[in-house]
């Protein structure tokens, strides 16, 4: 039997106290959610509280522990479970189930199958979105509670296989980031005092090139724009070892080291040319990630960086020697993931089938 989640459940989006108003945010006392907050299946803490001033005075609502958390506009489709009493911004809607014959983790795993959908049906000029009618006139399958709560226990654990790989693969890059810190110091202080070099004295900077959509295509030469793999093309803009750093939008600053030939689109920065032989890669591209290039972008408008702060940014240069074992380390660490992230992918597969052989 299928019934729509309206009929199941009480819907309701939350809000956002007047940020000018000091009285509904300071000393607050009440979790108030995010996006940003959902960090898995149960949420039990949050970045930000309001008042209770705050609260009865703005559309924000108190959603009570055991109420589903629903993303419904930017970032679609995000599913958890309160473990608290929270309220949370108007992205975000609560799910409270008033029926009684439906499992709270059947529910949760159901608004989890059906993400791809709500991706395609979010519409916004800016920013996707969708409104509460769709989500209430979502069908569920119900069927009795024993074989849903057999069905959320089967995904429970392969949910909790694929929580575990990827702790492990958190734990491998803070294993790397303590082996950096443990043999270069602090960078930002020099605390091991290494040798140092402004950036114009170490690489000329250069911009990558607009990719006409006629060049776009799905397999081929990666295109790298400003936060990772955009597309493929036929020819490369470079054929040599460098790093790319991302130029515009909330991820510039990141950076990616990437050694065959590539396309770099106008969205990113890389080294065009080592002015000598300071570096092993590997290395400067953990170098590069410590030291931070967010921190220099301008958010006047959309977030930017140029080559400008990168110039005149002071490198540390310690022996190539130390940099070579340490890029050694790095590459027997990520022999380690690349098994690791093989199992995940697998659990990830096996999590799709389930929940496609489950919620159709």
């Amino acid at each position: 039997m299928k019934v729509k989640l309206g009929d199941i459940c009480e819907i309701q989006a939350g809000g956002t106290p007047d940020r000018k108003r000091e009285e509904y945010w300071h000393a607050g006392t009440i979790p108030w959610v995010k996006i940003r907050d959902f960090t898995g299946k149960y949420l039990s803490s949050t970045e930000e509280k309001i008042s209770e001033t705050g609260l009865k005075n703005s559309s924000a609502k108190l959603f009570t522990k055991g109420t589903i958390l629903y993303t419904i506009f930017a970032t679609l489709g995000e599913v958890c479970i309160l473990d608290i009493d929270a309220s949370t911004n108007q992205a975000i809607c609560g799910l409270k189930i008033v029926a009684d014959n439906i499992d709270i983790d059947y529910l949760y795993y159901f608004l989890c199958s059906i993400k791809e959908t709500v991706l395609r049906l979010g519409r916004g000029v800016a920013q996707n979105n969708i409104n509460l009618g769709i989500l209430r006139n979502f069908e569920i399958e119900v069927c009795d509670l024993e074989e849903q709560r057999k069905i959320a226990s089967n995904l429970d654990k392969v949910n909790d296989l694929i929580e575990k790989r990827k702790q492990q693969l958190e734990k491998l890059d803070l294993l790397v980031k303590s082996k950096f810190i443990e043999m270069f110091g602090d960078c930002k202080t020099n605390s091991k005092d290494w040798e140092t070099k402004l950036g114009y004295e170490l690489f000329a900077f250069a911009s990558g090139k607009f990719l006409d959509e006629r060049n776009r295509k799905d397999k081929g030469v990666p295109v790298y724009g400003g936060n990772g793999i955009a597309w493929y093309t036929d020819v490369p803009l470079i054929n040599f070892p460098t790093i790319i750093i991302g130029r515009v939008g909330a991820y510039c600053g990141n950076i990616r080291l990437v050694l065959d030939p590539v396309w770099i689109t106008d969205n990113a920065i890389y080294i065009k040319d080592f002015k000598g032989n300071d570096f092993n890669l590997q290395f400067l591209c953990y170098l590069m990630q410590y030291m931070n290039f967010k921190q220099y972008a301008d958010f006047s408008g959309q977030p930017k960086i140029t080559q400008k702060p990168l110039e005149k940014n002071i490198f540390l240069i310690p022996p190539l020697e130390l940099q070579n074992e340490f890029a050694a380390f790095v590459e027997r660490t990520d022999c380690v993931k690349l098994s690791i992230k093989h199992s995940l992918n697998k659990l990830e597969v096996l999590k799709k089938a389930l929940m496609q052989k489950y919620f159709g």
